[in-house]
């Protein structure tokens, strides 16, 4: 059968099984773009895409190849825009709207990679586990005393954002005996309570916490949500985490919290910029815990990252309703413009 549905994917790490599973499609093309190096090829193949699946990460992703208004007007046969993550921050989605292309991620895939990542950022800071593994690597006449930390147990954990990835975190939080706290504009008191958490308003939850922890989207509401202000209205010693992205906290403002004494330590798998510069200042703190956007980035998590991914555009492509629409208002533009392509009769 002649192909007729096209996706185009750059080439950049994927699990397999996105390839294998639309390669079951007799009726679908897959290409597969340079990211760097040969720009001509990769716009032939993106003019001709159906579905562009692209890389939820901003650094690892060239800007010209970010969906937005010229990428959309470059490609007038674009009908979906597919993140390959929870986020979509290479993505324009009022643009996209405007243009009728539907945007689609894959949230709650990789839910709990990311709950497990944060409790082990919460136990590597409050057990002191990277500080002890450094000291010992480079030293001798210490006590273990000295690298006294505390057990998670007992301790309060305040959740911002309790969608997919901070109700897993919030139930592994539980396991450990955390009671647990969360603020969520988006949600009643009721469906918190039903998530595992004992609702908050923020001030609340910041005064009373021993932990946070953040896993809520980056948008116009959450840049710089974490200031000065906020970072000297926590707990005396309390602990830092953060899992969602870069930007919603203050790296500067969290650096004078640290050094300051009032925080306790802070355990950062996201950055401003991705990945940070060997010389940024929140990287020479011992109180400090680094890691490289990898919270969902465990072999699991990003297989059912893909199988998510390619199940949901084999699925929109024949014209089902898709289960994560970040725009859904243009799910109706989207309908008209499958139907008047015609791809549907190849499915």
């Amino acid at each position: 059968m002649t192909h007729a549905k096209c996706v185009v994917r750059m080439d950049l790490w994927i699990d397999p099984v996105f390839d294998a599973r639309l390669a079951r499609e007799a009726d679908m093309a897959l290409r597969v773009a340079p990211a760097k190096g040969d720009d001509k090829s990769a716009w032939q193949f993106l003019v001709q895409a159906h579905v562009y699946q692209i890389s939820a990460a901003r650094h690892e992703l060239p800007l010209h190849f970010h969906a937005g208004a010229e990428l959309l007007a470059r490609c007038p046969g674009l009908l979906c825009v597919s993140s390959t993550g929870a986020g979509h921050d290479t993505v324009d989605v009022d643009a996209c709207s405007r243009a009728g292309v539907l945007v689609v991620n894959q949230i709650g895939g990789n839910a709990q990679s990311v709950g497990e990542m944060a409790l082990g950022l919460m136990l590597a800071l409050s057990r002191r586990i990277v500080e002890s593994d450094r000291t010992l690597r480079r030293e001798r006449g210490f006590t273990r005393e000295s690298l006294m930390g505390h057990d998670l147990s007992g301790q309060t954990l305040g959740i911002v954002g309790i969608g997919h990835t901070g109700t897993r975190t919030a139930a592994l939080a539980r396991a450990f005996g955390m009671p647990v706290l969360a603020h969520d504009p988006l949600l009643d008191d009721a469906e918190v309570r039903g998530r595992g958490a004992e609702p908050a308003d923020l001030p609340e939850l910041l005064q009373r916490s021993d932990i946070v922890s953040l896993h809520c989207p980056l948008n116009a509401d959450t840049v710089g949500l974490f200031d000065a202000q906020r970072f000297a209205s926590m707990k005396r010693g309390a602990l830092f985490v953060s899992t969602a992205r870069g930007g919603i906290h203050d790296e500067s403002a969290l650096l004078a919290a640290l050094t300051s004494g009032h925080l306790g330590g802070a355990a950062l798998d996201v950055w401003q910029s991705e990945p940070p510069p060997l010389d940024h200042p929140l990287l020479t703190l011992p109180n400090v815990v680094a890691t490289w956007h990898t919270a969902g980035v465990s072999h699991e998590g990003r297989h059912q990252i893909a199988a998510v991914a390619a199940d949901q555009v084999v699925s929109l492509l024949r014209g089902e309703r898709p289960p994560r629409m970040v725009n859904p208002d243009a799910w109706p533009t989207f309908q008209r413009r499958l139907a008047e392509s015609g791809l549907q009769r190849f499915g």
